[in-house]
């Protein structure tokens, strides 16, 4: 059904790209927090930007930490199959729960901004995307050559 080129030296189908831009999307307040610790010197501006309200900080780094364990479980995924495959539905519950958390914000007063609404119609696709690519299904499910 796939490709050669789809599949690993191992024979395990590779995981597509879109994946990866999906956990950096679960995982920004971890990109953002790296970026701000290696500029050390404007990190604390850089983080009020972002982050205004200091208190949605720690939040979102707890949303984020499925999947920044996703990027390290996906490299041992031959080595734990059951908890690889059972971390697609942790991931699924983590994009809901930011969807969730957003429309609480906004309902809780927070400005509907430009960026808060792109995150949002992102975090909309990233949720219809991982429950609806066969190739990502496959992945989880332990497909080989």
């Amino acid at each position: 059904m796939y490709l050669p080129s789809d599949y690993d030296d191992a024979g395990r189908l590779k995981v597509p790209m879109l994946f990866w831009a999906v956990l950096v999307l679960q995982a920004r307040t971890w990109v953002l927090f790296v970026i701000a610790g290696a500029s050390r010197e404007q990190g604390s501006t850089l983080l009020a930007l972002f982050y205004p309200d200091r208190d949605a900080f720690w939040p979102g780094l707890c949303v984020g930490l499925p999947a920044a364990l996703a990027f390290l479980l996906s490299g041992r995924r031959h080595q734990w199959p059951r908890l690889w495959k059972a971390w697609r539905g942790v991931l699924v519950a983590t994009q809901l729960w930011l969807i969730l958390w957003q429309a609480l914000l906004w309902w809780q007063g927070e400005a509907v901004t430009g960026m808060t609404l792109a995150l949002l119609i992102a975090d909309l696709y990233a949720l219809w995307w991982l429950l609806n690519s066969p190739r990502l299904r496959a992945c989880f499910h332990g497909e080989t050559l």
